[in-house]
């Protein structure tokens, strides 16, 4: 008598190889178009704990804001270039009952540019202001106009961006962001990021039907 075998348990397998599609669809990242807030740490940027509405920055301090896009904090993109505060504040004098602030304003590259504008130049400046001012105090000393939404978000600095306020957007790879600030750039869209299917889930979706198909068909073999 001969044995009939036993199909190959094929469901799980290709229930695991639909999750694994469904979830690398899934993982392309989502990123926001902001401005982020840093202090000048032992000469390291690091993402500040506050707010510029709330931080009181000391005599001496630097601060530094950068327009990017980027997922969280620690994906979010550090103001460039050199930073001191003896070179930033060396034409400001001290004054009694004031305090000197640097700032770094950098105002992201092309890659992360809303659809039709162009970031201006990345520069310092060095704000004196009373000494309980806040960061946003010291920023709207030297960088007007500022523009804030409804729930106290940095939307513009010196004007920048003309529109827009923290939108979400598709998240670009990193090695096209480098490259962008080099080559020539090209406007991005501002609009939603897409969320239907991509081109590779769907592909996806498609190898594992049609693994489906071979493997049902197999098994008729076999039991045949």
């Amino acid at each position: 008598m001969t044995r009939r075998r036993t199909p190959a348990p094929v469901l799980p397998v290709l229930l695991g190889l639909l999750l694994l599609v469904v979830g690398a669809g899934q993982a392309q990242a989502v990123g926001y178009r902001y401005w982020s807030f840093w202090d000048l740490t032992g000469g390291t940027w690091t993402y500040a704990t506050q707010g510029p509405s709330t931080a009181r920055p000391s005599d001496g301090d630097v601060q530094g804001f950068r327009f990017s896009v980027s997922e969280d904090s620690q994906d979010s993109a550090k103001p460039r270039g050199t930073a001191r505060f003896a070179s930033i504040c060396a034409r400001t004098p001290a004054r009694d009952g004031e305090k000197r602030v640097a700032l770094v304003l950098d105002f992201g590259t092309t890659a992360d540019a809303p659809n039709g504008e162009t970031p201006p130049r990345p520069r310092t400046a060095c704000a004196r202001v009373p000494s309980d001012a806040t960061s946003a105090d010291a920023l709207a000393a030297v960088a007007k106009p500022l523009r804030y939404d409804s729930n106290a978000l940095l939307c513009a600095i010196a004007g920048y961006p003309r529109t827009g306020c923290g939108e979400q957007v598709s998240s670009r790879d990193s090695t096209k962001a480098s490259a962008a600030e080099t080559a020539t750039p090209q406007p991005h869209s501002s609009s939603p990021a897409h969320h239907g299917p991509s081109a590779g889930l769907l592909a996806g979706l498609a190898a594992v039907a049609a693994l489906g198909v071979a493997a049902v068909w197999q098994a008729r073999r076999r039991r045949g």
